[in-house]
């Protein structure tokens, strides 16, 4: 049987509680204001609570979200997505990897890391990159979510786990495992406008050219998108989701999510894609069509 996984991002789970002025001294001041004027009208949480409903109900082997649970990073908002967490399926279940907004100042790095622990500890390990074996899959999680100043959304892996990245694909292609990379920023060159991207995106397709990999997964861009980089043995596909918040009718693509069936095919794998999400401002989720790989 395939295994099936089922990825989501960018929930940005609202409202956000109303901040005191400590709260506010930093660059949340700028994203507080972003989201009282913009962002507010962009998310949805009943369109959220439709689409995990959905998710759901087509039974995933497991399920991967690539980060932006909250917006400015306050403990209540942290708080709040740990619960949204809870129900969207056991930790052994649900994969998560955080993305520049879950990383939104400093002061939330502790924060983040004690709430969504249960959903990021590896095989035997915490830390990034973590290694969950799932059957014959491995999955594998960065986390590119750094602080960084005002209006800018970059992030960054650091050499340390790029070095770890490239050990745990070595590792993992020994074991003859399918190999799923778990990452909230566009991992590719150019794959975000300028001070949004990955800043080591060349070293991150320089381990992908060295040691492979057979997926990789991503959110931040609010939009389904499928590239390709290169790997040792043909191009690594790399797919983005759209917001799964994302209001019908707003400025990004309709809310949707991905599925993926990975089976055994010989001694390579294959990996066949599709979505399921909001369609023409309707509120039923509907399939979308497969995603060519």
């Amino acid at each position: 049987m395939p295994f099936l996984l089922a990825h989501l991002s960018d929930a940005h789970i609202g409202p956000i509680p109303r901040p005191n002025l400590s709260e506010l001294l930093s660059k949340r001041v700028t994203g507080y204001a972003n989201w009282l004027v913009k962002r507010s009208a962009q998310h949805d949480m009943a369109t959220l609570t439709r689409l995990v409903a959905d998710l759901a109900a087509q039974s995933p082997d497991h399920v991967a979200m690539t980060g932006d649970a909250v917006n400015i990073g306050l403990e209540a908002e942290i708080a709040a997505a740990r619960r949204w967490f809870e129900t969207l399926g056991a930790p052994e279940d649900v994969s998560f990897t955080p993305g520049n907004h879950d990383a939104y100042v400093a002061a939330a790095l502790p924060l983040l890391a004690g709430a969504f622990a249960p959903w990021t500890v590896g095989d035997g390990a915490a830390g990034y990159p973590y290694l969950r074996r799932r059957g014959e899959i491995a999955l594998i999680g960065l986390n590119s979510g750094v602080p960084t100043g005002p209006f800018i959304a970059s992030g960054r892996l650091g050499r340390e786990q790029l070095t770890g990245l490239a050990t745990l694909l070595e590792q993992t292609r020994a074991e003859g495992l399918a190999r799923i990379v778990l990452i909230h920023h566009p991992p590719h060159v150019g794959g975000a406008r300028m001070f949004r991207g990955l800043d080591d995106a060349a070293a991150f397709e320089a381990a992908i050219a060295r040691c492979g990999a057979d997926l990789v997964l991503h959110g931040h861009n609010h939009r389904r998108s499928v590239a390709h980089i290169r790997g040792p043995y043909g191009p690594v596909p790399v797919v983005g989701a759209a917001s799964a918040s994302a209001r019908p009718g707003g400025h990004y693509p309709e809310a949707s999510y991905n599925l993926f069936e990975i089976s055994r095919d010989g001694a390579r794998w294959s990996i066949a894609a599709r979505s399921r999400g909001l369609r023409d401002g309707a509120e039923v989720v509907v399939d979308l069509g497969t995603l060519a790989l």
